[in-house]
């Protein structure tokens, strides 16, 4: 996955945490739950971005990642 599209998946995972959040602050009797969703896709979203970043890392060190040595045509 290329970077446009992971920082396009964070945005969406945390356009939802922050719609859980505010319909948490409507909804009292759903509050727990809905804030307990929020962190979740807050979760989802920082899992994401240090995948990337570490995969980043590692390919920008000199390192091929262990998937990718795989595809390589020899």
């Amino acid at each position: 996955m290329n970077g446009l599209a992971i920082m396009e998946n964070v945005r969406r995972y945390r356009t939802i945490a922050s719609l859980c959040r505010q319909t948490a602050a409507y909804r009292p009797l759903h509050s727990c739950s809905l804030l307990a969703q929020a962190s979740e896709w807050e979760h989802r979203a920082v899992a994401e971005l240090e995948a990337y970043y570490e995969a980043f890392c590692h390919v920008a060190s000199g390192h091929t990642p262990a998937h990718s040595a795989s595809y390589a045509v020899n």
